[in-house]
């Protein structure tokens, strides 16, 4: 992490406990440091146990990033990040409209029977992310499944999330996997217009699709991360959790550059 990006980053980090009065000792290594760590492993896709000696030990740096996804802490973080690119864009920090859609990958054999599935349409056994962006290609919502999970049935509890966390989403555009009394659903209880962005029958190779591109290119992003190439975690809110890191290192990068407006 560049000095930078650690001043970008260091005021929007979680209080510790013992700061608040609330108990407990200080760590005993530097949060940069032990970001430093979970970034390079993510970066690079190693094992925890592989970490390098320039970083604290494995098991400090895994102890911070299983406190950080039990208590959601790296969605606050992450969330964090995501309101200063909006609001430096000159967006509100609270989106207005999204995109959802899902991507299949495979499964290493550390993955469980209980949280895999082959998803017949891909040819993939493995695991299925269920993502949430907005129109900047920032997240907003992530859920991993089985890869046989169904898109409607998965769209439907994290659209229920994600409107639950952002109260002015109003517009959500989907693709042709989320239509039918999802959309019903959606606009009666959750006060949300889905709308569904088909591929025309008529198209033939690669065609960009209206919206659609945004969340695909996030898609390409978390395939670029090694440690999310296939998915090597044994719980799915480990690899929610990695997302959300991946996710914080290219909001990282991108608010440490000097905006174009103000270059």
């Amino acid at each position: 992490m560049t000095d930078a990006e650690w001043a970008v980053v260091r005021p929007l980090l979680p209080v510790p406990g013992w700061l608040r009065g609330r108990g407990g000792q200080p760590e005993a290594y530097c949060h940069r440091q032990i970001l430093d760590a979970i970034r390079y492993l993510v970066d690079n896709g190693i094992k925890w146990r592989a970490m390098p000696a320039d970083f604290p030990p494995w098991d400090r740096a895994y102890a911070f990033f299983r406190r950080w996804r039990d208590h959601a802490l790296v969605k606050e973080f992450h969330d964090r990040l995501r309101s200063g690119i909006r609001e430096r864009e000159g967006r509100d920090a609270q989106p207005t409209a999204g995109v959802i859609d899902s991507q299949s990958v495979k499964a290493d054999a550390v993955v469980g029977s209980d949280s895999r599935g082959f998803d017949g349409g891909k040819l993939i056994n493995g695991r299925k992310r269920h993502v949430v962006v907005d129109t900047l290609g920032l997240l907003l919502g992530v859920m991993v499944t089985a890869a046989d999970t169904g898109d409607r049935a998965a769209a439907r509890i994290l659209l229920e999330r994600v409107s639950d966390a952002h109260h002015r989403l109003a517009l959500v555009w989907a693709d042709g996997g989320c239509s039918g009394p999802l959309v019903e659903y959606c606009l009666a209880t959750l006060a949300l217009v889905l709308a569904i962005v088909k591929r025309s029958d008529d198209m033939r190779g690669f065609v960009v699709l209206p919206k659609r591109w945004i969340v695909e290119r996030l898609f390409a992003h978390l395939m670029r991360t090694r440690r999310l190439a296939r998915d090597y975690e044994r719980r799915t809110t480990s690899a929610e959790a990695m997302i959300y890191w991946s996710t914080t290192l290219l909001m990282t990068r991108r608010l440490a550059r000097p905006h174009p407006a103000r270059a």
